[in-house]
């Protein structure tokens, strides 16, 4: 069951104005993004003999996988189930999570975590040599596997990026990815690039292929204060939108709860406290020392963390300050050092010592629940592209990622994506394929607005802050997309130079954009979606998703947007050229 809303006009490019592409690459399969969901996807797509190519925004390294701290959920432990692990992440998800996809996640992501360890990523251990397992908020039980006390990410992208490279695989760094490169039919045939920089190829470029996996991380700095790095601009979704593929659950915004609070005009990346630090038993507490999350949930520090975050919100309007406390005084130096080692220096450089003192701390933000809509297989709504990992929607997360799924979440999808593309290329017979496929074409920039100028991004940064952050409200949501259309809208009098820092900026407008309409759409408090104007739970009418696409128009673009109950895609619309369908479609 599905129901259209009223398009909404936005003076949004439906596609980048770029130079055309001066040189290209040949492949079966071009990954952009080198976080754990890319590196996984392109290591088992290389591991079959298909020809692949990663491209990624920065260095192999540079993504946010390495900056992941807290560990990787999966049921490891004793007495622990795929079973439990699942209830944990349907509760955490407030009734939107595609229980199929859920049960993908935790039946298949043991077994993905081996296959990790086997690579050569090295967990801590317990005495007896088992994996060292934690909790973290919404657990139920231990189930947290890390790496170097709290450097889990940094580990799992050292040992991917070792296999990368000992594997041989072909790799443009240091490239922006621009637009979707499409065939005569629709179907994907590579994208565009523009490389910067200390980038192997100088200027815009292509990596042509039938397969197109996205993997390209979060949309994080489209805030303020975020624990995100910089490379973190909505670039996957803002990519699939202009391509025409289907977005979905973008209001859902997760907040850390607990990211060190460095003052009140603190922008950027900001260092996190991982909730594996209240998993070992810190508190939250308010300048006065009490213990604020007693009473609001039977888990108290170790609930959800929307719940947290929202505890911690509050809390801090009713005494008027501008952060709350996290105390751990109580683990003593050895334990800090030995479990913590990431986190202590963070809180030192800033002058804080958590031996001695509790830490300030307040929300930031910290991952898209939402993101390009996909089925079981990583297929999108344009036949022969993928998502996966922060970039995709896969139904996990429903409206509040669990802690710790999201590493999961991207190795193991992600080996799916790499089994479906090698089923599709390796079953593909004359029969099913044209003799020559047809030419791959970029998209023409349509006629509209031109590029924001890079100094419209602390702007873009402020207004959804305001406007879209924490706490929301239709006021505020209207307030904000009235500044996102009025920068747009100003860009007519000097649209700024085709750039890499200006193609950022689009992006981050567009996810903006799309994330205030839907916000505004959903007129209720859900997970991570804090409505103040509506701050209850709406089962009866909003137990469902709202899937965006964008569509050109004169003007610019236009949003269409629909509920839906369902995740189920169209048959037509997930499958490229001479693919089979997959067995295990929702």
């Amino acid at each position: 069951m599905s129901d259209a809303h009223p398009a909404i006009a936005v003076p949004l490019p439906a596609a980048l104005p770029a130079p055309a592409p001066g040189w290209s690459i040949d492949a079966d399969v071009v990954v952009v993004g080198s976080g754990i969901a890319g590196l996984t996807a392109a290591l088992r797509c290389a591991a079959t003999g298909l020809r692949t190519v990663i491209v990624t925004k920065a260095r192999l390294d540079d993504g946010s996988t390495r900056w992941a701290q807290g560990g990787i959920a999966a049921a490891l432990g004793e007495g622990d189930t795929p079973a439990q692990h699942r209830d944990d992440t349907l509760v955490a998800g407030a009734g939107l999570c595609d229980e199929a996809a859920v049960e993908a996640l935790v039946t298949e992501g043991p077994q993905a975590v081996r296959r990790l360890i086997a690579l050569g990523a090295r967990f801590d251990a317990d005495p007896e040599g088992r994996i060292a397992l934690t909790r973290e908020g919404g657990h139920h039980r231990r189930r947290i596997a890390h790496a170097g006390g709290d450097a889990t990410g940094a580990e799992i992208s050292r040992a991917l990026v070792a296999a990368v490279r000992a594997a041989g695989i072909d790799t443009v760094e240091n490239a922006l990815a621009l637009d979707l490169l499409k065939d005569a039919e629709g179907r994907a045939a590579g994208v565009t690039l523009h490389v910067m920089g200390e980038g192997r190829h100088d200027g815009v470029g292509a990596v042509r292929a039938p397969a197109v996996v996205l993997a390209t991380g979060g949309m994080g700095q489209v805030f303020s204060a975020t624990t995100n790095p910089a490379v973190s601009t909505g670039d996957g979704v803002a990519l699939a939108l202009r391509a025409g593929a289907e977005v979905s659950d973008l209001e859902f915004v997760q907040f850390h709860p607990t990211v060190l609070f460095l003052g009140a005009d603190a922008k950027g990346q900001q260092p996190l406290i991982s909730e594996a630090v209240r998993g070992e038993g810190a508190h939250l507490v308010d300048a006065g020392g009490t213990r604020f999350m007693l009473g609001r949930h039977e888990l108290a520090e170790l609930a959800p963390r929307d719940i947290v975050a929202k505890a911690i919100t509050r809390r801090m309007r009713e005494q008027d300050v501008s952060h709350m406390y996290l105390d751990a005084r109580h683990f003593g130096a050895e334990a800090w050092e030995r479990r913590f080692p990431t986190i202590l220096a963070a809180c030192r450089a800033h002058g804080i010592d958590p031996v001695h003192e509790p830490v300030p701390v307040a929300p930031a933000a910290h991952y898209a629940s939402g993101g390009v809509r996909t089925d079981l297989a990583g297929h999108t709504t344009v036949p022969g592209l993928y998502a996966c990992g922060e970039t995709a929607c896969t139904g996990v997360h429903g409206a509040n990622r669990l802690a710790s799924n999201s590493l999961l979440e991207g190795l193991v999808f992600a080996e799916r994506i790499a089994t479906s593309i090698a089923d599709a290329i390796a079953t593909a017979s004359a029969d099913d394929a044209p003799a020559a496929a047809p030419a791959a074409t970029a998209p023409a920039p349509a006629a509209g607005p031109g590029l924001l100028p890079p100094e419209a991004r602390a702007t873009i940064q402020r207004v959804m802050t305001a406007g879209a952050g924490v706490l929301r409200s239709r006021a505020s949501l209207a307030d904000a997309a009235q500044a996102l259309d009025a920068l747009a809208s100003d860009v007519d009098r000097k649209p700024a130079e085709p750039g890499a820092e200006a193609w950022e900026t689009a992006n981050l407008h567009l996810v903006a954009r799309v994330l205030t309409a839907v916000a505004t759409l959903r007129p209720e408090t859900r997970g991570c979606h804090w409505r103040e104007d509506h701050p209850e739970r709406d089962d009866a009418h909003w137990r469902r998703h709202l899937v965006v696409t964008l569509r050109p128009t004169p003007e610019g673009s236009a949003l269409a947007v629909r509920t839906t109950e369902s995740t189920a895609f169209p048959a037509t619309a997930r499958r490229p050229r001479g693919e089979r369908a997959v067995r295990d479609q929702p």
